[in-house]
């Protein structure tokens, strides 16, 4: 027999018992940032290789070992988008949305692929909700991005369990100032260095600032800081951010060792991260790229950004049990019809509902089936109400209304009276 074809590893089914939970996820930000005036983008996710190696950097892992690259019948080398921010930044670009100083707040959802070792909260194919903003130059903008994601964390109930860490990593000049007393330090102590950092000594220095080895770590506790090369406008930019984040209630914790994975970033990094999730700590992550319009062909513009992470936030939902009850049921109603005229009858009564309640949701019974048939899949869907119609209903012109979630007796309602009686117990 022929083997059964099964999803690649670390790219998942996403189940109808999950999809609830990520539809009330999504929602909730489409809804906050919708509050907020920000627009939605959605772009391919497939690119020229050529936009993630200019924009990420040649020498970032992302670039060096994750991405899923392939060469298409023209011999073009394309990727599957491995993050968000290069697209969107590829398409405002070309679309000219955001040329002589226009403002924009854009936001995105959808999948990402990197070729990791998949782990719980991390997976090859990934879901995430990017957010962009396109000239606008001050600490006000990036005090913005974090309120919001702290409004939504206050909405889903997860403010408990997050925390916002902070640093600032200034302007090119002063990257490049800080990186060579970083490589001076380190170099002399190379020796003690892990193998990855020890390869990143040449290509990457400042992602050894966040190396998992606890050896390399105890090196660093000695080395030059990033705080102290930073430039006056960067400082001055990072204090306006904290003074806002302060205004605002917003808590925040200084990462000096905070530098992001992302060689576009400058000045502004923050991350949400979590420590209910094991190894798999950071939920929303982003910050500034003021570089990177310019670096992919466009004019000097400023710009700043974060994506979070939909698998690692619906698992935080459901570990933290904040998954609201209702997203249990399948349906509010299921309509019970037996005999073929009652089910004529169900199917008129089923959309005049409809119309007259449209956030209800409703389902009529299909393939017929007896009386306790019909009742079990009421109770398995997860309906507060039966729908009861037979030919003794049908002759009074009456639906039998049967409580399936909590004590009291079937009763018998009107039609006319249906739509006005199904509101009020809904709502109750």
């Amino acid at each position: 027999m022929s083997k059964n074809i099964q999803a690649i590893r670390g790219m998942n089914d996403i189940l109808p018992e999950q999809t609830p939970l990520w539809r009330y996820f999504e929602n909730g930000v489409a809804s906050l940032l919708d509050g907020y005036g920000y627009r939605q983008i959605r772009m391919p996710i497939v690119e020229f290789t050529e936009l993630f190696k200019r924009s990420i950097g040649e020498v970032t892992d992302i670039v060096e070992k994750e991405m899923y690259t392939f060469e298409d019948r023209n011999g073009d080398s394309l990727t599957l988008r491995p993050e968000g921010t290069a697209s969107c930044v590829r398409a405002v670009l070309e679309h000219g949305i955001s040329g002589g100083g226009q403002l924009q707040k854009l936001w995105y959802v959808g999948p990402m692929f990197r070729h990791e070792r998949p782990q719980k909260g991390r997976y090859r194919q990934f879901h995430q909700i990017g957010v962009e903003v396109f000239n606008l130059p001050g600490p006000d903008i990036d005090a913005e991005l974090i309120v919001l994601t702290w409004r939504l964390w206050g909405l889903l109930g997860l403010r408990e369990a997050v925390t916002l860490e902070l640093n600032s990593l200034g302007s090119s000049e002063a990257r490049a100032r800080y990186r060579e007393a970083l490589v001076e330090y380190l170099s002399a102590r190379f020796e003690q260095l892990d193998e990855d950092s020890q390869r990143r000594l040449s290509s990457n220095p400042l992602r050894i600032l966040d190396s998992k080895s606890p050896d390399t770590q105890a090196l660093l506790v000695d080395a030059p800081k990033l705080a102290d090369y930073l430039d006056e406008e960067s400082r001055l930019h990072f204090e306006g951010l904290k003074a806002r984040l302060d205004a605002a209630g917003v808590p925040y914790v200084i990462n000096s060792k905070l530098v992001r994975g992302l060689d576009y970033y400058g000045k502004t990094v923050f991350e949400w991260v979590t420590d209910q999730l094991g190894a798999q700590g950071t939920v929303c992550a982003g910050g500034r790229y003021d570089g990177l319009v310019e670096q992919l062909g466009g004019k000097p513009t400023p710009a700043v950004g974060f994506a979070m992470g939909v698998e690692r936030l619906v698992l935080l939902l459901e570990t933290l049990d904040k998954v609201p009850a209702e997203l249990s049921r399948q349906v509010d109603l299921y309509f019970c019809a037996f005999g073929e005229a009652a089910e004529l009858a169900a199917l008129a009564l089923a959309e005049q509902l409809r119309d007259a309640l449209p956030g209800m949701r409703l389902a009529v019974n299909a393939g017929a089936g007896s009386f306790k048939s019909q009742l079990k899949k009421a109770d398995k869907s997860g309906a507060l109400y039966a729908l009861v119609l037979g030919e003794d209903e049908l002759a009074g012109r009456i639906v039998g209304l049967k409580p399936l979630r909590a004590d009291g007796e079937q009763q018998s309602v009107g039609w006319d009276e249906l739509g006005e009686r199904l509101a009020a117990c809904l709502q109750a």
